[in-house]
């Protein structure tokens, strides 16, 4: 007999902009945000008997971002996340699973003649600052906090040699390399009881991200890399150092390959190894290296 094991659904892609008016000052803040709202519960009978009477319309849900914006605040992400989240735990008793997504796109303030302008802002990057808070009916929230999207280059200090070799490799030892990768680092919270407790740790969170970007930043700066796994993981050791409430890093690092062109054909010119200076960017193939770290 067919049965449900698993379901969920809900919206996704609701893109929010709020802003906040300082009166005073004239100062205005935005903040630009996609949000995906999933939904799991006792809604089984929606799909084997077309019954939508437990169903809450993914338009509702939308209509409910665009309200929880409205009346709390937005930042950090983590907190609305989840306030979202456990708005659909509480109103509807027959939802017993909420995750609420939200990824955060920068704007940052302008600078004109040297002073921060008061309500003009530019996108420097496609880096986002990501949450994932999921809501149960048990009461417990659950939040997965991320940079993504980070793209980095360092054009020295990377090497690669002395691995394994066998009748299928090509690849020759290298001792300084172009090192170039997109950032996706996420660390997860120790659970939090309820909404309450989660609000006690508001200033935490983006103490968080703040550190957890100026180790990523720094470390693949200043460190000669032996290889990417070894710098990923010095990168979680101090960011488990410097942030005592999460108990899990996770980095997901695809290699963004620059290649040394070959020129020696035309004319002898010298373009390889410590003559190398073009080079051709690479997108695919491309090596993944990915690593959780857990206290």
């Amino acid at each position: 007999m067919p049965q449900v094991s698993a379901a969920q659904y809900g919206k996704d892609n609701v893109r929010v902009y709020k802003v906040h008016k300082d009166e005073k000052t004239g100062v205005q803040t935005v903040v630009e945000m996609t949000v995906c709202v999933l939904l799991q519960g006792d809604i089984e009978t929606s799909y084997t008997k077309a019954d939508n009477s437990v169903v809450v319309a993914t338009d509702t849900m939308k209509n409910t971002i665009y309200i929880m914006a409205k009346e709390h605040p937005v930042t950090p992400p983590e907190l609305f996340a989840s306030i979202v989240a456990n708005h659909f735990i509480e109103r509807y008793s027959h939802i017993h699973t909420t995750s609420v997504k939200v990824k955060t796109h920068r704007w940052t303030r302008m600078t004109v003649d040297g002073k921060p302008h008061p309500h003009s802002f530019m996108r420097d990057g496609n880096e986002t600052r990501n949450v994932e808070a999921t809501a149960s009916r048990k009461g417990s929230i659950q939040v997965r906090s991320a940079i993504a999207g980070l793209l980095v280059l360092k054009s020295t200090g990377s090497a690669f040699h002395d691995f394994y070799r066998d009748e299928y490799t090509t690849l020759p030892d290298v001792y300084d390399r172009i090192l170039s990768t997109e950032v996706d680092c996420g660390w997860k919270w120790d659970s939090f009881d309820n909404l309450a407790a989660l609000k006690t740790a508001v200033p935490k969170f983006d103490e968080a991200w703040a550190a957890a970007r100026k180790i990523t930043l720094e470390t693949f700066a200043t460190e000669s890399s032996p290889s990417v796994q070894n710098t990923l993981y010095k990168m979680c050791e101090q960011i488990l150092t410097a942030v005592p409430n999460v108990w899990s890093i996770d980095y997901s690092l695809p290699n963004k390959h620059y290649f040394e062109i070959d020129m020696s054909w035309h004319k002898g010119l010298k373009n390889m190894g410590k003559d190398a200076e073009v080079y051709a960017p690479q997108t695919d193939p491309n090596g993944l290296i990915e690593c959780t770290v857990t206290r």
